[in-house]
């Protein structure tokens, strides 16, 4: 009985493995450690190994792929109809066993080191923005205790945050002074750190000829234009823009049924860091369309005119999508046409 697909629950050191022959008949089902799994597997024939997306997925989809295997990598949601029973590792190697041998399956493309690489960078960034967020809630919110208010807005605060530090005559007590400079000082070294990573990113857009291509796209800057070309492995692995901007989660939420259609708002399904960035790049070009003629810009103040700000930022995203889809796959520039 030779194996022919293969399912297995990944954890840090110990792997659950199911494997079936072609008539769906269990072959072996066993724990294996993290040091035991690739010599395990290098024995077995070509096959179809099916996994969970999670931490290390895309790391073990490169080495199977090395070994000869087919992969598919799944999202736990489209798994978890083919458990049964409770959940445990046996019972979730079996599940994906079986839904990677599924006709209609989706699978995650497997991301390369390259693009991993690139991903790591976007989420370093990402995290320490946010970490600057919250320091400067805390800023705001602790001299409230004191009767002193910052400014609305991150510049505006960061501007007038040095001169309550030094007003000696404000009430401020000496340790709390003391306090709130060292947090504006670590808060000066976020401002640099995420200045140097939009510089890094700024840099390797320069030298990808597709981020080049991608970036003639009103909206679409070199921090959209990385994200996009680390997260997207394939674009032919969609059929269509359409299908694109769905995986985006940029297309309308649908509920059909006795023949009539509703459309309702956005799905917001996909990766939430890619539909950020798109939305906020639209909100950029609705901010400076002024009188411009060219056929996009008349067609989004028309649309701002009938349905309002957050409608045309969401529509002209979804736009973007699909025009950076087929900039992607079919290797095409970017052309504004007039009106």
């Amino acid at each position: 009985m030779n194996v022919t697909s293969i399912g297995i629950d990944l954890a840090k050191n110990t792997f659950s493995l199911h494997g079936v022959d072609s008539r769906g008949k269990m072959v072996f089902h066993k724990t294996l450690s993290r040091g035991k799994l690739l010599s395990f597997l290098a024995q077995q024939p070509p096959s179809l190994i099916g996994m969970e997306a999670c931490s290390g997925a895309h790391h073990w989809g490169r080495q199977l792929q090395a070994l000869g295997h087919r992969v598919g990598i799944m999202a736990s949601r489209f798994v978890a109809p083919y458990r049964k029973g409770g959940k445990n590792d046996g019972n979730d190697a079996e599940a994906i066993c079986e839904a990677v041998a599924r006709p209609g399956m989706r699978f995650v493309p497997i991301k390369s080191d390259e693009q991993q690489a690139l991903l790591s960078l976007h989420r370093i960034r990402q995290g320490l923005i946010k970490e600057r967020t919250a320091t400067i809630n805390q800023l705001r919110g602790l001299l409230s205790e004191f009767g002193l208010i910052m400014p609305k807005g991150r510049y505006p605060a960061q501007h007038h945050l040095p001169r309550i530090l030094e007003d000696a005559e404000n009430g401020l007590p000496m340790l709390a002074r003391r306090l709130l400079n060292d947090v504006y000082l670590r808060l000066r070294g976020m401002n640099e750190q995420v200045l140097a990573y939009d510089r890094e990113l700024e840099h390797l857009s320069q030298e990808s000829e597709i981020a080049q291509r991608l970036m003639t796209i009103p909206g679409i800057g070199a921090v959209t234009a990385t994200a996009l070309i680390a997260s997207v492995g394939d674009p032919k692995q969609f059929r269509n823009g359409r299908q694109f901007a769905a995986w985006l989660g940029l297309t309308p939420r649908q509920y059909t049924t006795g023949g009539k259609i509703r459309l309702g708002r956005i799905t917001k399904k996909g990766d939430v860091y890619l539909r950020t960035l798109l939305i906020h790049g639209t909100r950029a070009v609705l901010a400076t369309l002024k009188d411009k003629q060219d056929r996009l810009s008349v067609w989004v103040r028309a649309l701002l005119e009938r349905r309002g700000y957050k409608r045309a930022a969401v529509a002209l995203a979804a736009k973007n999508a699909r025009i950076l889809w087929a900039l992607m796959a079919r290797g095409e520039t970017y052309q504004r046409k007039t009106a």
